[in-house]
C-alpha cells in the first residue's frame, strides 16, 4: 500500500513501524472473511481493511476523530486476520499505533473508567478486595459486571510437594488465582506426572492489560518487574517460563517486541520470549509419561483461544493432546472466531461481545458433550456467563481425570 507519512510522524519510531506495516499491506481484503465485527456489523470501517486505511489516513496527516476511534475500540485484537493474511500484516502491532493516535478522543466517562481498570484489575492486592466486595454487594452491580466475579475463591486442589530436577516457572498473574484458583495447580499436577517441577511465581501483571489498553508505560514497567522476578530463575536454568492463561501467555512471548527500545532490558527480554511457553509446548513433549488414557473417552468440546491459534500460533495442539490422553473431542464450525471476550473488551462493548458470545455457544454447546474446555481464563469467564455446560480450563479437566 502506497503510503507517505506526514511530517508530524516522519522519523519518529511509531511513524517508521507504521509505515512499514502499511507498506506490506496489497489491501485484498482476505482479512475481512475472517473478521468478526465485520461478519457482525458489515461495515467496511469495521474489518481489519477498513482499519488500516483509517489508520493510514491519520499518518498522513488527517485529523484522529471520534468516529476512528469508535472503529479501532470495535476491534477485538482476536488477530483472526494476521492468520489469513497471505502478505503478514502485522496488524495487531498497528492498531496498537494506531489507539494511541486517537486516545485524546475519548470521553471524560471514558478515561476514567479505564484509568479504574488500570489502577485495579493489574494488582491483586487491589483486585482481591474489589472482588471480595463486588460478590457481596453483586445484586447491586450491573450484569456486565455481576456475572463475572467469582462463585468461590477457594482452591479445591493441592500444589504437588514433590522436588524434581527439571523445573518450570508458572507465572500467577493478576486477575487469575481469584477467578479460578485451581488452573495453575492443575498445571503443576499435570507436570508432575512428567517428572517436572513448577516453580510459582507471585508476579502481579504481566503488562498484557495495560497494553490493551494503550498504557504502553505501565506495560513496559509490569514487564520489567516481571522479569526482574524471573531472571535469577533463568540463571538457574530453569526450563520454561509459563503462564496458564493464553492472553498473558502471548504478552510473553512478545516482550522482545514490547522492550525494543528499552536498552537496559532489551536483551533479557529477548531471553525471556525465548523461554516463554503455552502449557501445552511442554506437555506434549512429554505424552509417554501418562500411562494409559486418563480421559478414558470423556466426551468434550474445546474452545482454542484467540491469543492461542492466532497469537502464539498454537493450532491444534492441544486438541491432539486432549485425544492422546483419551478425551473425544467434538468438532464445532466457527472455531477460528472469536468468543467475544477479547481481555477488557465485554465491558467496553457489551452488545457486540454478547452476540458473538452466542454465536459461539450455538457452536459449542452440543448434544453428549460433559464440558466445553478452553486455555484463557477470559474465554472461561465470559462464557461461563451464559453457558448451559461447565467451562473448564483444559489443564483443569486433565488434572482431574489423572489425580
Amino acid at each position: 500500500m502506497q503510503t507517505e507519512i506526514s511530517e508530524t510522524y516522519l522519523g519518529t519510531k511509531d511513524g517508521e513501524e507504521a509505515g512499514r506495516i502499511l507498506r506490506t499491506c496489497v489491501h485484498c481484503g482476505f482479512c475481512t472473511a475472517t473478521c468478526p465485527t465485520y461478519q457482525l456489523l458489515g461495515d467496511e470501517l469495521d474489518g481489519p481493511r477498513g482499519r488500516i486505511y483509517q489508520i493510514k489516513q491519520i499518518l498522513e496527516g488527517a485529523q484522529a476523530t471520534r468516529t476512528v476511534r469508535v472503529h479501532l475500540d470495535r476491534c477485538l485484537t482476536c488477530r483472526s486476520c494476521e492468520s489469513t493474511c497471505p502478505s503478514g500484516v502485522d496488524y495487531a502491532r498497528l492498531l496498537d499505533i494506531g489507539r494511541n493516535l486517537v486516545e485524546d478522543t475519548r470521553s471524560a466517562p471514558d478515561k476514567l473508567l479505564r484509568k479504574l481498570m488500570l489502577n485495579v484489575l493489574p494488582y491483586p492486592a487491589r483486585f482481591v478486595p474489589a472482588a471480595k466486595l463486588g460478590t457481596l454487594f453483586s445484586f447491586m452491580l450491573p450484569k456486565k459486571l455481576s456475572g463475572k466475579l467469582p462463585k468461590s475463591t477457594k482452591s479445591t486442589m493441592s500444589w504437588p510437594t514433590s522436588s524434581h530436577q527439571r523445573k518450570v516457572a508458572v507465572l500467577s498473574g493478576c486477575v487469575q488465582p481469584t477467578l479460578a484458583p485451581d488452573i495453575d495447580i492443575s498445571l503443576a499436577v499435570v507436570l508432575e506426572r512428567a517428572g517436572i517441577e513448577t516453580v510459582p511465581v507471585r508476579n502481579s501483571c504481566c503488562g498484557a492489560l495495560p497494553a490493551h489498553l494503550t498504557d504502553e508505560a505501565r506495560a513496559e514497567k509490569m514487564a520489567i518487574e516481571t522479569i526482574d522476578l524471573v531472571w535469577p530463575m533463568i540463571e538457574d536454568g530453569i526450563e520454561a517460563i509459563i503462564s496458564t492463561a493464553s492472553g498473558c501467555g502471548v504478552t510473553l512471548k512478545e516482550y522482545d517486541w514490547l522492550l525494543r527500545h528499552n536498552e537496559a532490558y532489551s536483551e533479557k527480554a529477548k531471553r525471556v520470549s525465548e523461554l516463554a511457553s503455552d502449557p501445552v509446548e511442554v506437555i506434549e513433549k512429554s505424552l509417554d509419561s501418562f500411562e494409559g488414557q486418563p480421559g478414558k473417552g470423556e466426551t468434550v468440546v474445546y474452545h482454542p483461544p484467540c491469543t492461542q491459534q492466532h497469537g502464539m500460533k498454537i493450532k491444534g495442539n492441544v486438541e491432539k493432546v486432549l485425544t492422546a490422553l483419551g478425551y473425544e473431542l467434538l468438532p464445532f464450525n466457527d472455531a477460528h472466531l472469536c468468543c467475544g471476550s477479547a481481555g477488557t473488551y465485554s465491558l467496553f462493548q457489551p452488545a457486540i461481545s454478547s452476540e458473538l458470545r452466542e454465536r459461539k455457544l450455538e457452536q459449542l454447546q452440543q448434544p453428549g458433550t460433559s464440558a466445553i474446555a478452553t486455555a484463557n481464563i477470559g474465554c472461561m469467564t465470559h462464557l461461563s456467563e451464559k453457558s448451559d455446560l461447565p467451562v473448564i480450563h483444559w489443564l483443569t479437566l486433565v488434572a482431574r481425570s489423572i489425580s
